[in-house]
């Protein structure tokens, strides 16, 4: 006699199951027992592990019935109902699956229950109650895991592994986010380069693959993947989880400054240069005056030309020759750069000085935003009270609660800014005034890269437009800066024969009223804007410094 064909499904819902003996392969052994002794040829069987999703457990669900209707097989094999199905659809698709042939069959292991067409009511009873049993069992998981994840929020903390660049420690349901030493770094230049606009995301992944940066399994990060994480407000220190912002207590790998950087070049406001084996040096950065196309380039006989794309109706006609636009840009870093070293010298003589001043008012500064620090924290753990003890409505907890934090975070950021930054945005704008200076041998020095020449560009001028041959450049907030000044500043300290010239200095004149206001000017300026991470800026401007 043929032995009736048969297939075994296993499941376990979560780790613990699987820690206390309720593994997958336990499951396996004890229906693989069962068919034997009962003469059934398991054909198949079918793992569920705890890390499936819903949508997959409901794919598996129906690849399963497919799968026995298909090949004919009559008996399917399961531990126990909850193993099977925890909702009523799935019940009623499984009691029609069974009366739609007289010979299938659910066989219910370890509660002893059969369900097949001669199924008794009590015995139907039972199937119905013990599904709906099994639903309440989902339903009040699912509701005690939120009620976790929120609390964790709460916390700070991300109620989910560990995103790229970061490891998970300590013990099970208690575990935080720490950095990845070896994985962080290169999630922070990821972001730093890709700030800088001189790189497409394929060109960034290329760049960063070749740095050394890889996925969880080990292989290289897609585009898609890529922007998700460029998107991400986990890395720099805030958690979004179900549309909802809550501060994180996990130690940010950007700033928040560079984030939003990042986002504006990600928002499509600024155009990005599309890949290429061979970039030019201004692949991205120059638009036709006329229809604002992107100026496309060429290359022909070794040299680029430049040309519009006629992304409207435009009447730009003939190539420009790269050569010539940097004929024309390389005055314009030249007027707007110190023309002596001795301008540098005393501007970072006047902001030792300010610093001194600073002092005072930034520990004011500082006991005030950690007293506001302080009220949030009190207002947040009051609503948490109130709500636990029923003494406020939820809905009013709730909005106290995300009032205050936001408050908290924009104290937090605050504070940040205020002990580091300050000052780093300081020697950011000393740094781009070295840079001007030296801007010209950085551009034509024969060891300066394309990617040198582009981030040089990027400091220097926000847009280029490009109208008959002639270049109209914009400069950049940091560039303008120097552009009302350095006229004035360099007329000081330009050398002259006669010590009596009005205006001519040949020792510092501390007193200059000229230099007093390039000086106040320079410490009103609002370098945050100019800069959304000194620091980066500072190792950037570094980097091109060493070309000179």
């Amino acid at each position: 006699m043929d032995k009736a064909k048969a297939i075994i499904l296993c499941r376990v819902s979560s780790r613990e199951q699987e820690e206390h003996g309720y593994s997958l392969d336990a499951q396996e052994k004890l229906l693989q027992e069962y068919a034997s002794k009962n003469g059934f040829e398991v054909v198949k069987t079918f793992k569920i592990s705890e890390s499936a999703s819903g949508k997959q457990v409901r794919k598996l669900f129906n690849e399963i019935l497919a799968f026995a209707t298909t090949r004919k097989i009559p008996v399917v094999l399961c531990e126990k109902i909850d193993r099977l199905t925890r909702n009523l659809k799935d019940a009623a698709t499984i009691d029609d699956w069974v009366k739609e042939n007289q010979d299938r069959a659910v066989h219910f292991v370890k509660e002893g229950f059969v369900l097949n067409h001669q199924t008794k009511a009590h015995e139907n009873l039972v199937w119905d109650m013990k599904v709906a049993i099994a639903r309440f069992y989902t339903n009040n998981l699912s509701e005690e895991v939120k009620k976790g994840q929120k609390e964790k929020l709460a916390q700070g903390w991300m109620p989910m592994r560990a995103k790229l660049g970061y490891k998970s420690i300590g013990e099970n349901r208690h575990k935080i986010h720490v950095l990845d030493p070896a994985v962080a770094p290169l999630i922070r230049q990821m972001f730093e380069l890709y700030a800088t606009g001189n790189y497409s995301i394929k060109s960034l992944m290329e760049t960063m693959t070749k740095a050394g940066l890889r996925n969880e399994f080990g292989k290289k990060i897609s585009k898609s993947r890529a922007h998700e994480m460029l998107s991400d407000s986990f890395y720099c220190g805030i958690i979004t989880w179900r549309g909802k912002t809550y501060t994180g207590k996990h130690e940010s790998i950007v700033s928040k400054e560079l984030f939003d950087a990042v986002q504006y070049r990600l928002s499509g406001k600024f155009k990005n240069p599309q890949q290429r084996k061979h970039l030019p040096v201004f692949k991205g950065k120059i638009q036709c005056d006329e229809c604002g196309g992107t100026i496309a380039w060429g290359i022909a006989k070794g040299h680029w030309y430049g040309y519009c794309n006629h992304h409207k109706r435009c009447s730009q006609k003939g190539c420009t020759r790269q050569e010539a636009v940097e004929e024309q840009i390389i005055p314009s870093l030249v007027s707007v750069a110190p023309k002596s070293k001795r301008v540098l010298e005393w501007l970072e003589k006047a902001l030792k000085e300010h610093h001194k001043d600073e002092i005072a008012f930034n520990t004011a500064r500082r006991e005030e935003l950690a007293r506001n620090i302080r009220t949030a924290d009190q207002r947040i753990e009051g609503a948490y009270r109130d709500k636990l003890d029923n003494k406020m409505p939820a809905d009013l907890c709730a909005k106290i609660i995300e009032e205050s934090s936001e408050a908290k975070r924009e104290a937090i950021a605050a504070l940040e800014r205020l002990t580091d930054s300050r000052q780093a945005y300081y020697e950011a704008g000393y740094s781009i005034h070295e840079l001007a200076m030296h801007a010209e041998a950085i551009y034509r020095n024969p060891n300066a890269t394309t990617e040198d020449q582009r981030l040089l560009l990027s400091y220097a001028f926000s847009n280029l437009g490009m109208k008959a041959h002639k270049i109209r450049p914009e400069y950049t907030l940091a560039f303008q800066f120097m552009q009302t000044w350095m006229p004035i500043v360099n007329e000081i300290f330009k050398p002259t024969v006669s010590t009596e010239k009005i205006g001519a200095v040949d020792d510092f004149d501390d007193n200059h009223p000229s230099l007093r206001a390039w000086a106040d000017a320079f410490q009103t300026y609002d370098w945050e804007a100019a800069f959304p991470d000194p620091l980066v800026a500072k190792r950037q401007i570094n980097q091109l410094l060493a070309v000179a």
